[in-house]
Protein backbone atom coordinates (compact mmCIF):
# COMPACT_ATOMS: atom_id res chain seq x y z
CA UNK A 1 0.00 0.00 0.00
CA UNK A 2 1.18 3.60 -0.75
CA UNK A 3 1.99 5.39 1.97
CA UNK A 4 -0.38 8.98 2.45
CA UNK A 5 2.98 10.95 1.09
CA UNK A 6 2.61 8.78 -2.00
CA UNK A 7 -1.38 9.47 -2.45
CA UNK A 8 -0.73 12.91 -2.25
CA UNK A 9 2.18 13.44 -4.42
CA UNK A 10 -0.30 11.55 -7.14
CA UNK A 11 -3.14 13.51 -6.70
CA UNK A 12 -0.71 16.93 -7.40
CA UNK A 13 0.45 15.13 -10.09
CA UNK A 14 -3.11 15.17 -11.74
CA UNK A 15 -3.54 18.11 -13.43
CA UNK A 16 -7.16 17.12 -13.57
CA UNK A 17 -7.82 17.54 -9.54
CA UNK A 18 -5.72 20.63 -8.77
CA UNK A 19 -8.05 22.38 -11.86
CA UNK A 20 -10.89 21.21 -10.35
CA UNK A 21 -10.41 21.77 -6.32
CA UNK A 22 -8.52 25.36 -7.48
CA UNK A 23 -11.38 26.39 -9.82
CA UNK A 24 -14.15 25.13 -6.70
CA UNK A 25 -12.63 27.55 -4.20
CA UNK A 26 -11.45 30.30 -6.06
CA UNK A 27 -13.68 33.24 -5.03
CA UNK A 28 -15.73 33.46 -2.02
CA UNK A 29 -18.63 31.47 -2.73
CA UNK A 30 -16.84 28.72 -1.70
CA UNK A 31 -16.40 29.84 1.88
CA UNK A 32 -19.63 31.50 2.06
CA UNK A 33 -21.74 28.35 1.36
CA UNK A 34 -19.24 26.56 4.35
CA UNK A 35 -20.07 29.68 6.55
CA UNK A 36 -23.79 29.13 5.54
CA UNK A 37 -24.03 25.31 6.04
CA UNK A 38 -21.74 25.65 9.77
CA UNK A 39 -24.65 28.11 10.75
CA UNK A 40 -27.50 25.86 9.72
CA UNK A 41 -25.87 22.48 11.62
CA UNK A 42 -25.50 24.46 14.36
CA UNK A 43 -29.25 26.21 14.64
CA UNK A 44 -30.19 22.85 14.00
CA UNK A 45 -28.04 21.23 16.55
CA UNK A 46 -29.39 23.95 19.07
CA UNK A 47 -32.96 23.55 18.18
CA UNK A 48 -33.12 19.39 18.22
CA UNK A 49 -31.43 19.93 22.06
CA UNK A 50 -33.76 22.73 22.72
CA UNK A 51 -37.09 20.61 21.42
CA UNK A 52 -35.94 17.28 23.57
CA UNK A 53 -35.58 18.79 26.20
CA UNK A 54 -38.80 20.42 26.45
CA UNK A 55 -40.79 17.20 25.65
CA UNK A 56 -38.92 15.59 27.77
CA UNK A 57 -38.79 18.10 30.78
CA UNK A 58 -35.78 16.70 32.27
CA UNK A 59 -32.12 18.94 32.70
CA UNK A 60 -28.60 18.31 31.32
CA UNK A 61 -27.48 17.06 34.54
CA UNK A 62 -29.74 14.15 34.80
CA UNK A 63 -30.12 12.90 31.18
CA UNK A 64 -26.71 14.30 29.41
CA UNK A 65 -26.28 10.73 27.81
CA UNK A 66 -29.49 10.24 26.03
CA UNK A 67 -29.08 14.48 24.79
CA UNK A 68 -25.59 13.72 23.97
CA UNK A 69 -26.87 10.63 21.51
CA UNK A 70 -30.25 12.81 19.89
CA UNK A 71 -27.89 15.15 19.19
CA UNK A 72 -25.01 12.62 17.55
CA UNK A 73 -27.60 11.13 15.57
CA UNK A 74 -29.75 14.39 14.59
CA UNK A 75 -26.20 15.91 13.07
CA UNK A 76 -25.35 12.26 11.21
CA UNK A 77 -28.35 12.08 9.78
CA UNK A 78 -28.13 15.43 8.14
CA UNK A 79 -24.59 14.68 6.91
CA UNK A 80 -26.09 10.56 5.45
CA UNK A 81 -28.94 13.31 4.03
CA UNK A 82 -26.06 15.43 2.47
CA UNK A 83 -23.74 12.72 0.94
CA UNK A 84 -26.42 11.16 -0.76
CA UNK A 85 -28.15 13.50 -2.65
CA UNK A 86 -25.56 16.30 -2.71
CA UNK A 87 -22.77 13.92 -3.53
CA UNK A 88 -24.33 12.84 -6.92
CA UNK A 89 -25.02 16.77 -8.05
CA UNK A 90 -20.85 16.87 -7.98
CA UNK A 91 -20.15 14.00 -9.88
CA UNK A 92 -22.95 14.17 -12.60
CA UNK A 93 -21.92 16.29 -14.35
CA UNK A 94 -18.11 15.92 -14.27
CA UNK A 95 -17.42 14.53 -17.87
CA UNK A 96 -20.60 15.65 -19.50
CA UNK A 97 -20.38 18.60 -18.60
CA UNK A 98 -17.01 18.43 -20.29
CA UNK A 99 -18.87 17.46 -23.63
CA UNK A 100 -21.71 19.79 -23.23
CA UNK A 101 -19.19 22.66 -23.51
CA UNK A 102 -17.21 21.47 -26.31
CA UNK A 103 -14.21 20.77 -24.03
CA UNK A 104 -14.02 17.45 -23.96
CA UNK A 105 -12.19 16.47 -26.85
CA UNK A 106 -9.65 18.79 -25.85
CA UNK A 107 -9.03 17.08 -22.73
CA UNK A 108 -8.71 13.70 -25.04
CA UNK A 109 -6.12 14.36 -27.47
CA UNK A 110 -3.60 15.82 -24.30
CA UNK A 111 -1.35 12.42 -22.92
CA UNK A 112 -3.71 12.38 -19.46
CA UNK A 113 -4.72 8.78 -19.40
CA UNK A 114 -8.44 8.04 -19.27
CA UNK A 115 -7.72 6.97 -15.37
CA UNK A 116 -6.43 9.91 -14.25
CA UNK A 117 -8.88 11.93 -16.04
CA UNK A 118 -11.85 9.83 -14.28
CA UNK A 119 -10.12 9.75 -10.84
CA UNK A 120 -9.21 13.09 -11.07
CA UNK A 121 -12.81 14.38 -11.67
CA UNK A 122 -14.27 12.11 -8.89
CA UNK A 123 -11.90 13.15 -6.26
CA UNK A 124 -12.47 16.43 -7.04
CA UNK A 125 -16.26 16.71 -7.00
CA UNK A 126 -16.29 14.59 -3.27
CA UNK A 127 -13.56 17.15 -2.07
CA UNK A 128 -15.90 19.68 -1.44
CA UNK A 129 -18.06 16.94 0.26
CA UNK A 130 -15.44 15.85 2.36
CA UNK A 131 -14.40 19.65 3.59
CA UNK A 132 -18.44 19.67 4.39
CA UNK A 133 -18.08 16.71 6.65
CA UNK A 134 -14.97 17.94 8.25
CA UNK A 135 -16.31 21.43 9.40
CA UNK A 136 -19.33 19.57 10.92
CA UNK A 137 -16.87 17.25 12.81
CA UNK A 138 -16.84 20.03 16.20
CA UNK A 139 -20.63 20.14 15.72
CA UNK A 140 -20.30 15.96 16.57
CA UNK A 141 -17.78 16.61 19.40
CA UNK A 142 -20.23 18.22 21.56
CA UNK A 143 -21.76 15.25 22.12
CA UNK A 144 -18.59 14.24 24.16
CA UNK A 145 -19.52 17.25 26.50
CA UNK A 146 -23.28 15.59 26.82
CA UNK A 147 -21.88 11.92 27.29
CA UNK A 148 -23.33 8.80 26.04
CA UNK A 149 -21.32 8.78 22.86
CA UNK A 150 -18.01 7.00 22.46
CA UNK A 151 -14.82 7.83 20.18
CA UNK A 152 -15.30 4.66 18.57
CA UNK A 153 -19.04 5.65 17.69
CA UNK A 154 -17.61 9.19 15.99
CA UNK A 155 -15.16 7.20 13.74
CA UNK A 156 -17.18 4.80 12.34
CA UNK A 157 -19.74 7.50 11.63
CA UNK A 158 -16.81 9.28 9.78
CA UNK A 159 -15.81 5.68 8.11
CA UNK A 160 -19.53 5.01 6.91
CA UNK A 161 -19.54 8.80 5.34
CA UNK A 162 -16.81 8.87 3.85
CA UNK A 163 -18.05 5.60 2.33
CA UNK A 164 -21.21 6.74 1.26
CA UNK A 165 -19.58 9.37 -0.74
CA UNK A 166 -16.69 8.14 -2.39
CA UNK A 167 -19.63 5.00 -3.62
CA UNK A 168 -22.42 7.47 -4.36
CA UNK A 169 -20.14 9.82 -6.09
CA UNK A 170 -19.38 7.23 -8.25
CA UNK A 171 -22.80 6.23 -9.53
CA UNK A 172 -22.70 10.04 -10.44
CA UNK A 173 -19.08 9.91 -12.29
CA UNK A 174 -20.36 6.71 -14.33
CA UNK A 175 -23.63 8.09 -15.74
CA UNK A 176 -21.56 11.32 -16.37
CA UNK A 177 -19.31 9.07 -18.44
CA UNK A 178 -21.78 6.91 -20.42
CA UNK A 179 -24.29 9.65 -21.23
CA UNK A 180 -24.19 12.76 -23.40
CA UNK A 181 -25.79 15.27 -21.62
CA UNK A 182 -25.79 16.37 -17.95
CA UNK A 183 -29.21 16.05 -17.66
CA UNK A 184 -30.15 12.74 -18.41
CA UNK A 185 -27.34 11.55 -16.46
CA UNK A 186 -28.31 13.42 -13.54
CA UNK A 187 -31.84 12.01 -13.29
CA UNK A 188 -30.12 8.37 -13.62
CA UNK A 189 -28.17 9.05 -10.84
CA UNK A 190 -30.66 10.43 -8.57
CA UNK A 191 -33.16 7.55 -9.13
CA UNK A 192 -29.98 5.11 -8.15
CA UNK A 193 -29.61 6.99 -4.93
CA UNK A 194 -33.31 7.24 -4.60
CA UNK A 195 -33.44 3.31 -5.00
CA UNK A 196 -30.87 2.62 -2.63
CA UNK A 197 -31.78 5.26 0.06
CA UNK A 198 -35.42 5.04 0.48
CA UNK A 199 -37.13 2.49 -2.04
CA UNK A 200 -34.54 -0.55 -1.04
CA UNK A 201 -35.59 -0.44 2.66
CA UNK A 202 -39.15 -0.04 2.24
CA UNK A 203 -39.06 -3.50 0.39
CA UNK A 204 -36.84 -4.57 2.96
CA UNK A 205 -39.47 -4.26 5.32
CA UNK A 206 -42.22 -5.13 3.05
CA UNK A 207 -40.41 -8.64 2.46
CA UNK A 208 -39.48 -9.14 6.18
CA UNK A 209 -43.21 -8.81 6.99
CA UNK A 210 -44.28 -11.39 4.42
CA UNK A 211 -41.89 -13.44 5.76
CA UNK A 212 -42.50 -13.36 9.12
CA UNK A 213 -46.07 -13.98 8.05
CA UNK A 214 -44.65 -17.43 6.61
CA UNK A 215 -42.66 -18.35 9.52
CA UNK A 216 -45.95 -17.97 11.81
CA UNK A 217 -48.06 -20.22 9.09
CA UNK A 218 -45.02 -22.72 8.99
CA UNK A 219 -46.25 -26.02 9.72
CA UNK A 220 -42.61 -28.01 9.75
CA UNK A 221 -40.29 -26.55 12.29
CA UNK A 222 -37.27 -27.78 10.05
CA UNK A 223 -38.73 -25.76 7.19
CA UNK A 224 -39.35 -22.73 9.85
CA UNK A 225 -35.74 -22.82 10.91
CA UNK A 226 -34.22 -22.88 7.80
CA UNK A 227 -36.69 -20.26 6.97
CA UNK A 228 -35.15 -18.31 9.52
CA UNK A 229 -31.91 -18.20 8.54
CA UNK A 230 -32.50 -17.30 5.15
CA UNK A 231 -34.09 -14.66 5.92
CA UNK A 232 -32.04 -12.85 8.35
CA UNK A 233 -28.88 -13.22 5.87
CA UNK A 234 -31.40 -11.99 3.13
CA UNK A 235 -32.41 -9.03 5.60
CA UNK A 236 -28.41 -8.74 6.43
CA UNK A 237 -27.29 -8.35 3.08
CA UNK A 238 -30.05 -5.99 1.99
CA UNK A 239 -29.44 -3.76 5.20
CA UNK A 240 -25.91 -3.67 4.89
CA UNK A 241 -26.54 -1.65 1.57
CA UNK A 242 -28.04 1.57 2.51
CA UNK A 243 -26.25 4.27 4.76
CA UNK A 244 -29.10 4.72 7.50
CA UNK A 245 -29.46 1.50 8.53
CA UNK A 246 -26.20 0.04 8.23
CA UNK A 247 -25.06 3.12 11.06
CA UNK A 248 -28.54 1.70 13.28
CA UNK A 249 -27.81 -1.62 12.68
CA UNK A 250 -23.75 -0.68 13.86
CA UNK A 251 -25.05 1.20 16.38
CA UNK A 252 -26.83 -1.09 17.53
CA UNK A 253 -24.03 -4.14 17.63
CA UNK A 254 -21.73 -1.54 19.34
CA UNK A 255 -24.44 -1.09 22.13
CA UNK A 256 -25.53 -4.72 22.25
CA UNK A 257 -22.30 -6.44 22.10
CA UNK A 258 -19.23 -3.44 22.89
CA UNK A 259 -17.55 -4.73 19.99
CA UNK A 260 -17.16 -2.64 16.29
CA UNK A 261 -16.24 -5.54 14.15
CA UNK A 262 -17.52 -9.05 15.35
CA UNK A 263 -20.95 -10.14 16.94
CA UNK A 264 -22.17 -13.53 17.95
CA UNK A 265 -25.66 -13.83 16.51
CA UNK A 266 -27.30 -16.91 18.18
CA UNK A 267 -29.99 -18.48 16.15
CA UNK A 268 -33.58 -20.43 17.33
CA UNK A 269 -32.38 -23.55 18.18
CA UNK A 270 -29.09 -22.85 19.94
CA UNK A 271 -27.00 -22.37 17.01
CA UNK A 272 -24.42 -19.26 17.17
CA UNK A 273 -22.25 -18.00 14.50
CA UNK A 274 -20.04 -15.08 14.77
CA UNK A 275 -20.66 -12.04 11.92
CA UNK A 276 -19.14 -9.67 10.68
CA UNK A 277 -20.44 -5.31 12.54
CA UNK A 278 -22.38 -4.06 9.37
CA UNK A 279 -19.94 -1.66 8.66
CA UNK A 280 -17.54 -3.72 7.48
CA UNK A 281 -20.03 -5.15 5.09
CA UNK A 282 -21.16 -2.21 3.84
CA UNK A 283 -17.67 -1.08 3.23
CA UNK A 284 -16.84 -4.00 1.14
CA UNK A 285 -19.62 -3.89 -0.83
CA UNK A 286 -19.77 -0.28 -1.33
CA UNK A 287 -15.76 -0.14 -2.16
CA UNK A 288 -16.38 -2.73 -4.82
CA UNK A 289 -19.29 -1.02 -6.74
CA UNK A 290 -16.62 1.88 -6.33
CA UNK A 291 -13.88 0.20 -7.63
CA UNK A 292 -16.49 -1.42 -10.56
CA UNK A 293 -18.39 1.34 -11.85
CA UNK A 294 -14.98 3.62 -12.08
CA UNK A 295 -13.75 0.78 -14.09
CA UNK A 296 -16.89 1.14 -16.61
CA UNK A 297 -16.34 4.62 -16.58
CA UNK A 298 -12.73 4.67 -17.40
CA UNK A 299 -13.76 2.23 -20.55
CA UNK A 300 -16.78 4.87 -21.31
CA UNK A 301 -13.93 7.47 -21.74
CA UNK A 302 -11.72 5.48 -23.75
CA UNK A 303 -14.37 4.12 -26.09
CA UNK A 304 -13.86 6.30 -29.12
CA UNK A 305 -17.47 8.79 -29.50
CA UNK A 306 -18.64 8.07 -33.04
Amino acid sequence: MKPPAAWWGWLRRNPVTLKELRGRMRGARAFIVLTIYVLLMSAFTVVLYGIYTVSAQVTLSTTGGVIGKVIFGGVLSIELFLVCFIAPAFTASAISGERERRTYHLLRTTLLPASRLVWGKLLAALGYIVLLLVVAIPLQSLAFLMGGVTMTEVLLSIEILLVTALAYGAIGIYFSATMQKTLGASVLTYVIALLLTVALPLLTLVIFSFVSVMLVAASSSNASLLIQYLVFFIFAMLACTNPIATAVLTETVLQQNGSAFFFNQTFPGGFSLPLPSPWIAYTIIYLVLTFVLVQLSIVAVRRVDV
